[in-house]
């Protein structure tokens, strides 16, 4: 079901962007009022079996290739009983049908399991569920990525789990969004495959409203916490509770029908005598503090291993240090004591400080994929094996060969720095997030009352306790604590942090006010009406991080070379130490290149653990996640939500941009510019008559109408209008006239009866198909009034025309210079509307848009978007986000401008915050440059590992002896990835085009 215009969600519906259309207008003009998308899940059902066939669908866990599918439906076509089997490699899926009479689903499973991967029967299509409208959004942190592969094989783990309807996985935040129907998994069992599949797994939010988590001061011993023990069992609607004693943090279930989040919390402290004081623990909060927990701890393993790591290097580099030389060279048992110094500080290093490395790589490969871990575990292990080896060797034989134990620890000691700089480089590019989040205030001032009305004192509650309705008060310079009206005062406010608008707005009685913002000047008393995740800052947070866990389509491509990376790498590695050996030893080089007691074998597996720790399937991964984090950040910034990578890419193929024309190259508000009268009529009645008609519209030219009839009778100033349009009662409320049978007919205007005589508001083609005669000095009239832009609206009153009203809507002043601008971007403008061809051609001549469609309804406007799109053109469509949801659907791009706080956005994939056409340049531009700054992530990686692999594996050393060390292959493959998200951190430097600067725009 389509959301309300109160009701916003600002994430896309599941199962992609397309949807049913419907349109429903209510013109006068070309301002149409269209019903919103509705969005439907369209399942095809299973075909009929036969009476005695069953089919299931399975999960499939560890296919990485068609090959993996192939195997599996063998497996299955093996089994008597089996009908059809299909494989679904993207989807995890294989598809059964079998007769039950022959097998079980047990057998199914089992004779997947035996071709090596994991299995598990899925619930049946038509088993009661809940509906999707009841499934839960919940945002889990995943500790123990490291690379695409670990993202890919997250995602198929989650995507299997019955109930899961969407999981997506992000490398760059750690965070996973899984929607899952809680009448099938809980958040545990989430919880428990993440854990299950070897990574660290915690819930960080969910769209469940009944838990809470809070900090607790006042509890110092264990008296202390069985006595609030003892306070929550006795609270009425607490379900369920646990208190860790450790972090002080108390985790709370209560029934929100029975008792609120804040009265559970002043119940507490009430009961205590005020001994425990209680914070609610802000989610995000939580979330960056997991983020700087990452980062210390890989710090401290890079610390512990460069610490153990440095006195191996310099015995292998340095060994002549004066007093310790002896003590190296004292032979205690079959070796030097220097000998057993590097064995007993490697194998600290290899198995306690990169035992990490063994984990990960063991879990990869126990789900049927590979990743860096498996390399990096590799190319130690085969190092560290080596060495020992060789140790043992010269012990019994007393041939003593080199050991390469530094090579271990220093290759394990770079791959944890790399870790390090990437942990830090990748918190910066969630910036944006954490500076959203800090927006909001802490606390707030709640104003109490009593039964009438009057305010009887205030208290400091924790912000998260807001509730709809409260009674907030706003200090000068304080933040306003939550989305609301103000009740009380006037002041400006500065809402440039959340909607990019840099001048401040003045807020008088009943003006909306935006949870984040900064109250300038005077005190203001506001009525919350949106709290929690339903205020307009908590709906842009989701925003951006739902765009920044997407995945842009290029991502495919990093995906399928991260899929078959570690297995070409290890080849590659296997053919240099095969190749160098065998060329030894047929003599192919000489013996003078072999180092000092070192042999053939030595020789090439140097080059050999180059090559598998010099390659890098990182930088590939991190390459576009990292930049459409930043970029999502940088827009969020700068007033343009950006609904995620795909969004992104496509907006940067733009080659149409189509406007609507009212509320987006004009200002949206109408004025009655003239009224002609042209049958002797008076003319105060003639706008009582058309006021009366108009009065029961919703219509905007309705209400320009109506403001301009009262300010003729009246002289009435503005805020009288605002105070009728908000219902309450007007000393002038008495002076329109009775109407009967009133009727909004769609794209022509008005119907009613006044006086038993009917009445018609609206265009020409209302008049004539209702058989009225327009007279030509009236025909004359209108046409003078569109060909100088604007809008004329006809009324005839039993049958007879009487008169004329010519509206305007003023152009907004940047619209000409942004037409220009998208021109020399290689972008044609199409202006679209609903407006008569004489008015829209002189706007479009005002604005230089050279393409003009009239008359067009909203569902007609889904058309003309279509036409365009018939040569693989990509189409963006810039609306208002209400009357153009249609059409903001079927375009590739759509944006819908001027948003603020109270527009329905599920239809757009850009929100332009200020209603400023400078921001679809914005918008245009930024995905530009950001998808030019991941082509150039992506040459840089893939030139990275074409250039190092010959390196590392000695292609150049028979020519110019260059020979990396595996040490130094192991550096630069840390800094690679840490230089493409430094690269994706450039993007943070952007800065909006200006207005002098756009017309300088050209096509790259």
């Amino acid at each position: 079901m389509a959301p309300s215009i109160k009701d916003l969600q600002l994430t896309s519906p599941p199962g992609g962007r397309k949807a049913t259309i419907t349109a429903d207008a209510d013109d006068s003009g070309d301002l149409e009022d269209a019903r919103l998308l509705d969005y439907y899940d369209e399942e095809t059902g299973p075909a009929e079996l036969a009476e005695n066939l069953r089919r299931i669908q399975v999960g499939v866990t560890g296919m990485t290739c068609a090959a993996c599918s192939n195997s599996i439906e063998s497996a299955l076509y093996s089994l008597n009983g089996v009908f059809k089997a299909s494989v679904a490699l993207l989807q995890n899926k294989a598809d059964v049908v079998f007769d039950p009479n022959l097998l079980k689903d047990e057998d199914i499973r089992n004779a997947i399991e035996d071709a090596g991967f994991e299995a598990e029967i899925l619930p049946e299509h038509n088993a009661p569920q809940k509906k999707s409208s009841g499934t839960l959004l919940g945002q889990f942190t995943i500790g123990g990525m490291t690379c695409a592969a670990c993202v890919n094989s997250v995602e198929g783990i989650l995507k299997e789990l019955p109930g899961v309807k969407r999981a997506v996985v992000s490398l760059a935040t750690s965070l996973g969004e899984v929607e899952y129907d809680p009448a099938i998994i809980g958040k545990d069992d989430i919880v428990n495959a993440i854990e299950d599949a070897g990574f660290e797994g915690s819930l960080v939010q969910s769209s469940e409203q009944d838990k809470i988590i809070v900090r607790v001061a006042g509890v110092s011993d264990e008296m202390d916490a069985h006595s609030l023990e003892g306070l929550l069992s006795q609270i009425n609607g607490l379900r369920q509770f646990q208190f860790d004693r450790t972090t002080r943090e108390l985790e709370v279930l209560f029934d929100t029908e029975v008792i609120g989040c804040r009265s559970l919390i002043d119940s507490i402290e009430e009961a205590s005598g005020g001994r425990f004081k209680l914070h609610v623990k802000n989610p995000y909060s939580r979330m960056t503090s997991k983020d700087l927990e990452e980062s210390s701890k890989m710090f401290r393993l890079f610390t512990s291993s460069l610490f153990l790591s440095v006195p191996v290097f310099l015995i292998r580099v340095c060994p002549h240090v004066p007093l310790l030389y002896p003590f190296l060279l004292w032979r205690c048992g079959p070796f030097l004591m220097r000998d057993w110094l590097k064995l007993a500080l490697v194998s600290i290093v290899q198995f306690v400080v990169g035992k990490r490395f063994y984990l990960a790589a063991w879990r990869a490969l126990r789900n049927g994929s590979t990743n860096m871990d498996v390399l990096v575990a590799l190319g130690t292990t085969a190092s560290y094996v080596y060495s020992l080896c060789a140790l043992l060797y010269g012990a019994l034989t007393g041939f003593w060969c080199p050991t390469y134990f530094e090579t271990s620890a220093m290759l394990i000691t770079f791959v944890l720095l790399g870790k390090y700089l990437e942990s830090l480089a990748k918190g910066k590019t969630s910036d944006a997030i954490k500076k959203l989040v800090e927006l909001a205030p802490a606390t707030a001032l709640l104003l109490t009352k009593d039964k009438g009305g009057k305010t009887i004192g205030e208290r400091e509650i924790d912000a998260l306790l807001i509730q709809p309705g409260d009674l907030l008060k706003v200090l000068p310079g304080a933040k306003v604590p939550a989305d609301g009206v103000v009740s009380w005062g006037s002041s400006y406010v500065d809402e440039s942090m959340v909607t990019g608008e840099s001048v401040p707005v003045l807020k008088e009685t009943n003006s909306p006010v935006i949870g984040g913002t900064v109250n300038l000047h005077g005190v203001l008393h506001i009525q919350a009406t949106k709290v929690g995740s339903n205020t307009a800052l908590s709906q842009i947070i989701c925003l951006v991080e739902t765009a920044q866990m997407s995945k842009a389509p290029i991502q495919k491509f990093a995906d399928f070379v991260a899929s078959i990376f570690v297995p070409t790498v290890v080849s590659l590695a296997l053919m240099t130490l095969l190749g160098w050996y065998i060329c030894g030893v047929i003599g192919a080089y000489p013996e003078s290149w072999l180092p000092e007691n070192g042999n053939y074998f030595v020789f090439a597996l140097m080059f050999s653990i180059s090559v598998v720790v010099i390659a890098c399937p990182c930088a590939l991964g991190l390459a576009t996640p990292t930049a459409v984090m930043v970029a999502t950040g940088v827009g969020a910034k700068n007033g343009v939500l950006i609904k995620g990578g795909e969004a992104l890419e496509r907006a940067q193929k733009v080659k149409y941009v189509i406007f609507d024309k009212t509320g987006t190259l004009t200002q949206g508000k109408a004025t009655i510019m003239t009224a002609k009268v042209f049958n002797g009529m008076d003319r105060g009645e003639f706008l009582t008559l058309v006021a009366s008609a108009e009065a029961s519209s919703e219509h905007p030219l309705a209400k320009a109408i109506l403001e301009h009839a009262r300010h003729f009778h009246f002289f009435e100033d503005s805020s009288a209008a605002k105070e009728l349009d908000n219902g309450k009662d007007s000393k002038f409320s008495g002076w329109l006239l009775d109407v009967s049978d009133f009727s909004a007919l769609p794209g022509r205007g008005v119907q009613c009866f006044i006086d038993g005589k009917r009445v018609l508001v609206g265009n020409r083609r209302l008049l004539t198909e209702s058989g009225v005669t327009i007279p030509t000095d009236a025909e004359n009239f209108v046409v003078d009034l569109e060909e100088s832009a604007k809008t004329g609206i006809l009324v005839s009153y039993d049958d007879i025309l009487i008169g004329v009203l010519g509206v305007a809507d003023p152009l907004k002043r940047e619209a000409a210079v942004v037409v220009e601008g998208l021109g020399k971007m290689g972008i044609r403008t199409v202006m679209v509307t609903g407006d008569n061809w004489r008015t829209a051609r002189a706007v479009a001549k005002e604005v230089g848009i050279h393409d003009v469609r009239a008359e067009v309804l909203p569902a007609g406007k889904a058309e003309v978007i279509s036409s365009f799109q018939k040569d693989g053109s990509v189409v963006a469509m810039v609306g208002d986000g209400i009357n153009d949801s249609p059409a903001l659907a079927v375009a590739e791009v759509g944006m819908a401008i001027g948003a603020g706080t109270d527009i329905a956005i599920e239809a757009a994939d850009y929100v332009l915050m200020r209603n400023n056409l400078e921001d679809v340049i914005t918008a245009i531009d930024l995905s530009r440059k950001t998808f030019s700054r991941i082509r150039w992530n992506y040459v840089f990686a893939m030139a990275y590992n074409v250039i190092a692999i010959p390196v590392a594996a000695g292609v150049f050393y028979p020519w110019v002896r260059l020979k990396l060390p595996p040490w130094v292959a192991g550096a630069c493959m840390a800094l690679s990835s840490v230089s493409v998200v430094c690269s994706s951190l450039l993007l943070r430097t952007y800065k909006q085009p200006r207005l002098t600067s756009i017309l300088e725009i050209t096509v790259e």
